[in-house]
């Protein structure tokens, strides 16, 4: 496909949103980011032709599932630019990113295929010139569940005037086009203008040019993703996504129960209903293969350990689902997914006769049918897309507690699109480690970090709260009433950016290399950072302002940068962050514009929002 409908830049201000499993986190810096990144990374730096278009979605403030047809987000001015349009601001300044779809939902009232925004800030002002797409029957829903057009060729008519240039629809937008002028609805000119823009991106993908001309003419004929160097690459992603979220000493000794030393164990029990999956999500395509937790444990182990598993004692109805190296087969729109029958009794057994439990539980991606975009509620805790979560419990933390009674030694592995409320596993069971779906290399990666192949320095891209309670109800798109950590009033179960790693990091004073940040100038902000355990691993050093003078109220704290850095053991570091007068701004309302405040700013680096190891103050001078 030459046009490919991503990045996700959409924002998961709640737990609870069923697609959380699609965008970066609930922060608008760090989404802003990797959508741009990912934007470079998929046209190309070629400074001609595009290898592929990038069309970021969903545009704007799509964060709910239940009622997304017909729901309102609503939030003021300030919150439209600093929070919710921020990472697609940045997708389309700083990646290059010139199309994007439209939201099904309305903001402030407006549905957003037909929001004045479309216009005025994205392509007025950031400018987009390149595709603008309805999401599918976003245009009849004008008609059907928003109750603002008339007929199919007002609706029609409403969108191209907005800037909708392409329809993803059964249909129904041709007679609507067709109708549109006839009525003297839509000119000529407006449909010349808005097919223009869809031409020019087939322009940027070389379609109009000689091929021999385009670099990306040809991709050859050979399957990548099953050569030695992707399947490495694979590996590596999943590694490095992996979250040691605690880590403590098992029975029978004083150190961390993680990583296991294959040499002091002659068995191990690997049990849980996602044991022996690798699990794709709703837009995940076919895996070429899968390499599961169990087999990729079974792999890694000397032939005299045992490796005691039930995965032959559950059964998935209809049907048994694919395991192992055998490819995953597409699940398709329509498709039922059956709710997995798992015997935790049987895991118990089994893990009473092992030196170490391994439970591998979490999320199955689909949860329930679905069908052109409804779907069919299965588990509470679980959600996907058009169907949001009722609950952040974690159904299967019962065969947790039964493994872990037991044998006190015991590792849980969750595999899961979203945050989970697992507040007794937590507080009893001695190491977590979390890892999401999709990738074909997942259980080779959780095995590279449960022997200490790999050192875990993933990071958590969401506030993981306790209960929901916590939270403000779903439909709230006002983050200042609690969401995110920018604004969370109590104890999460785990902070934005929490991570463990095995070995340990000391962090230097802060340093400033200017002492007045300007509102047109930028400082240097350095920290030298220090592995001081005994294994070499990986930091993410995360900087964090805080404003101590503002005029207004802003976010309790804000990330504005972070460095990825490998240190071996003794090494020392020096990580160097800018930030900017530009990064400081807040969105004046009255005078619809961006500015910067005299001000005192405190400066913060740490290991997540909650673990600050150094700080420093700074004037803000305008």
């Amino acid at each position: 496909k030459l046009i490919v409908m991503a990045p996700n830049a959409d924002l998961a201000r709640d737990p609870r949103w069923g697609r959380t499993d699609e965008c970066y986190g609930e922060d608008p810096y760090l989404t802003g980011v990797m959508a741009a990144a990912k934007v470079r990374g998929l046209q190309g730096d070629d400074p001609t032709y595009w290898q592929v278009a990038a069309l970021l979605k969903h545009f704007l403030a799509n964060s709910n599932e239940d009622e997304r047809f017909s729901s309102s987000s609503d939030f003021d001015e300030r919150l439209l630019h600093e929070y919710y349009a921020a990472p697609f601001r940045a997708a389309v300044v700083d990646g290059g990113a010139r199309s994007y779809m439209a939201a099904y939902n309305a903001v402030n009232g407006i549905p957003c295929t037909i929001h004045p925004i479309l216009r005025e800030l994205t392509m007025d002002q950031w400018g987009v010139d390149g595709i603008i797409c309805t999401d599918f029957e976003g245009m009849p829903n004008l008609v059907r569940t928003h109750h603002v057009s008339a007929d199919v060729a007002e609706a029609t008519a409403a969108s191209i005037k907005a800037g909708i240039s392409q329809f993803l629809s059964l249909g129904s937008h041709k007679d609507g086009v067709r109708d549109a002028l006839a009525q003297g609805l839509l000119a000529e000119a407006e449909l010349d203008s808005a097919i223009a823009r869809n031409v020019r991106v087939m322009i940027r993908l070389g379609l109009l040019d000689p091929p021999d001309q385009v670099p990306y003419t040809s991709v050859g004929t050979l399957e990548p993703w099953m050569s030695d160097e992707h399947r490495s690459l694979a590996r590596l992603i999943a590694q490095q996504s992996i979250v040691l979220l605690k880590n403590e000493p098992g029975t029978g000794s004083g150190a961390p129960i993680l990583p296991i030393d294959p040499g002091a164990v002659k068995s191990i029990a690997v049990v849980g209903l996602l044991a022996d999956k690798v699990l794709g999500g709703l837009y995940t395509g076919r895996q070429p293969y899968t390499v599961s937790p169990l087999q990729a444990i079974r792999d890694r182990l000397e032939p005299g350990v045992r490796v005691l598993s039930d995965s032959e004692a559950h059964s998935a109805e209809p049907g048994k689902e694919t395991t192992n190296t055998e490819a995953s087969p597409a699940i398709r729109m329509g498709d039922a997914v059956p709710r997995l029958a798992y015997d935790p009794a049987r895991a118990a057994e089994l893990a009473r006769a092992a030196d170490l439990a391994i439970v591998c539980v979490g999320n199955h991606p689909w949860c329930g049918g679905w069908s052109m975009g409804v779907a069919t509620p299965s588990i509470p805790g679980e959600g996907m897309e058009a169907l949001d979560r009722r609950s952040i419990e974690l159904e299967q933390e019962d065969v947790i507690r039964e493994v872990f009674a037991a044998n006190p030694n015991t590792v849980v592995v969750l595999v899961s699109s979203f945050p989970y409320a697992i507040n007794w596993t937590q507080e009893h069971v001695p190491a977590i480690l979390h890892v999401a779906h999709g990738g074909q290399e997942l259980g080779n990666a959780v095995a590279d970090v449960l022997f200490g192949d790999h050192n875990p320095a993933g990071r958590l891209s969401m506030t993981w709260p306790r209960t929901l309670d916590k939270l403000p109800p779903m439909l709230d798109y006002d983050i200042r009433h609690g969401r995110t950590y920018m604004y969370f009033a109590s104890e999460p179960l785990y902070p934005f950016g929490h991570g463990l790693s095995y070995t340990t990091f000391d962090y230097g004073d802060l340093r400033v290399d200017d002492g007045a940040l300007r509102e047109d100038g930028s400082v240097h902000v350095s920290v030298d950072i220090t592995n001081t355990g005994d294994r070499a691993g990986d930091e993410v050093v995360q900087m964090y302002v805080s404003h101590l003078d503002s005029r207004i109220a802003r976010p309790n704290r804000e990330l504005k940068g972070f460095s990825r850095i490998h240190l071996r053991p003794g090494e020392t570091r020096t990580v160097t962050m800018p930030l900017s007068g530009a990064d400081l701004e807040y969105w004046d309302a009255d005078a619809h514009r961006w500015v910067i405040e005299r001000d005192t700013i405190e400066i913060m680096v740490g290991r997540s929002v909650a673990r600050i190891e150094s700080t420093a103050r700074l004037a803000v001078i305008t």
